[in-house]
C-alpha cells in the first residue's frame, strides 16, 4: 500500500508544546475511552475518536522521530498517558500550536512512516473517528520526509509572520453550470444541481471559520455565462475564486478530484477536452481595458498574471494536500491544467475543483454522499487556511 504522507507546516519545529497552555474553546473533543494507540504486528495504529469531523493533516520530524497530526479547533485532556498502548511509541503529548490549532505528537521509539489516514464520521451524530496507521521504515526514509517539511516550514515560520488576522478574505464559490445549462448528466442527477448543493455546503463552513466572507455566482438553478461569473468575483474584490465541477467522461475511467489552474496549453487530451466543453465562450476578463489598445491591454495582463500566477500555484498545492488530508486518495494526476475561460481573470488567484467525475459509479456515490462532501469542503477551507498564512508570509518578506 502505497504511503500517504501530507507535510504541509503550520508551526516552527522549535515550537514546545505543553497541554496546560491549551486554551482552545474547541468545537471537537477527543472522547479518551474510544482512543488508543496499539500495536498489530508490524505495524502502530493512531485510532482518535472525536466529537466532529475535523479538518487534520499529518506531518513528519526527525531529531528526534515525530509523528505530528495537526488538527483545527480539537482539544485534548492534560493527560494523555490513557490513550498509549504502544510500544514503539516513546511519548505522546499535545498542546495549542496556535489560536484555533492544535497537535497530537507521536514520538517514536523506531522510524516509522504513514502508510494510511483517514476519517470516517457517524451520520447520525456527526461524531468522527481519524485513523493514522504507521508502518516501520529505514532511517534515511524517515530523515528524507522529515526534510521535505523543513523545507516548507522555513519560508514561513510562525513568529516571522506578521499575519494579517483580522482580515476576512473574500471567497468568491463558483458552482459550475445551472439553468439551461445542467451540466453532465447521469442517473437522473445533474452536475448543476451536485455543484449548487457542495457550493452551499461549503460557504456555511467558510462563514462559520469566521476568518472569511463568501459569495457565490449564483443562489439557485440560474443560468449565469462565464463572463458574468469572473466580473461578479472582480466586483465582490475576490481574494479567491473556487469553480466546481463534476464532469462526466465519455471515455476512459477517470476518478477521483482534480484541481484546474490556467494554462495555454492543457495537461493532456482529457483536460482540453473538460475545458472546451465547459468554455461554450471565451472572455478577456481582468483589470479594466477598455481604453486600452490591444498591446497595452495585453502587456497590463501579463504583469498581473505574473504576480498572481505562483500564488494560484501555491493554492493549488494547497488544495490537493487540503483535500488529500481529508478524503485520501485524489485523482492519479490531482493536479492539472487547462484553458477554462472562467479561470481567466488574471489578478485575482483562480482554480477550477472537478469533485469527480460522474461517469464514475464510485465518484456519484461520493458526490451525493452527505459526510463525503463535508470532509471535501473541509479539505477546501483547512488549504485556504494555509495558503492565506503563506501567502501573508511571502508578501511581508517582499
Amino acid at each position: 500500500m502505497s504511503r500517504l504522507i501530507s507535510l504541509i507546516a503550520l508551526a516552527s519545529l522549535g515550537m514546545t508544546m505543553s497541554a496546560a497552555s491549551q486554551d482552545l474553546r474547541a468545537l471537537a473533543r477527543v472522547d479518551m475511552d474510544a482512543s488508543r494507540v496499539t500495536d498489530s504486528r508490524g505495524s502502530t495504529t493512531l485510532s482518535l475518536a472525536l466529537t466532529q469531523a475535523v479538518p487534520y493533516r499529518v506531518q513528519v520530524f526527525d531529531a528526534p522521530n515525530r509523528i505530528a497530526v495537526d488538527f483545527r479547533e480539537v482539544s485534548f485532556e492534560p493527560d494523555l498517558s490513557g490513550l498509549d498502548r504502544s510500544d514503539r511509541i516513546a511519548e505522546l503529548r499535545a498542546g495549542t500550536i496556535r489560536d484555533g490549532w492544535s497537535r497530537l505528537v507521536m514520538e517514536l521509539s523506531e522510524p516509522m512512516l504513514v502508510e494510511n489516514a483517514g476519517m470516517q464520521t457517524d451520520p447520525q451524530d456527526g461524531d468522527a473517528v481519524i485513523t493514522v496507521t504507521l508502518a516501520p521504515a529505514t532511517q534515511s526514509d524517515f530523515s528524507e520526509h522529515a526534510k521535505s517539511t523543513v523545507t516548507k516550514l522555513t519560508a514561513w515560520q510562525q513568529e516571522q509572520i506578521t499575519s494579517n488576522g483580522d482580515t476576512r478574505r473574500m471567497v468568491v464559490v463558483d458552482p459550475g453550470h445551472g439553468g439551461v445549462d445542467p451540466g453532465a448528466q447521469r442517473a437522473g442527477v445533474d452536475e448543476a444541481d451536485l455543484m449548487l448543493q457542495f457550493a452551499r455546503e461549503l460557504r456555511e463552513q467558510l462563514l462559520r471559520s469566521g476568518r472569511y466572507d463568501v459569495i457565490m455566482t449564483r443562489e439557485d438553478d440560474s443560468f449565469v455565462s462565464l463572463p458574468q461569473r469572473v466580473s461578479l468575483a472582480r466586483a465582490a474584490g475576490a481574494d479567491v475564486f473556487i469553480s466546481l465541477h463534476a464532469d462526466a467522461l465519455a471515455e476512459g475511467r477517470a476518478t477521483g478530484t482534480t484541481i484546474y489552474t490556467l494554462s495555454d496549453e492543457a495537461s493532456d487530451e482529457a483536460s482540453a477536452n473538460l475545458a472546451e466543453r465547459q468554455d461554450r465562450t471565451d472572455i478577456l476578463a481582468g483589470v479594466d481595458l477598455t481604453a486600452q489598445d490591444d498591446q497595452i491591454a495585453t502587456v497590463l495582463m501579463d504583469l498581473a498574471r505574473r504576480e498572481t500566477t505562483p500564488r494560484t500555484d501555491r493554492l493549488a498545492e494547497a488544495l490537493v494536500d487540503g483535500l488529500r488530508n481529508t478524503l485520501g486518495k485524489l485523482h492519479k494526476r490531482p493536479r492539472l491544467e487547462a484553458g477554462f475561460s472562467v479561470l481567466k481573470a488574471p489578478d485575482i488567484p483562480s482554480v477550477l475543483i472537478e469533485l469527480g467525475f460522474m461517469s464514475s459509479e464510485r465518484d456519484l456515490d461520493r458526490l451525493q454522499d452527505q459526510v463525503w462532501r463535508s470532509q471535501a469542503a473541509a479539505g477546501i477551507v483547512d488549504a485556504l487556511d494555509l495558503w492565506a498564512l503563506e501567502d501573508d508570509a511571502i508578501a511581508a518578506g517582499r
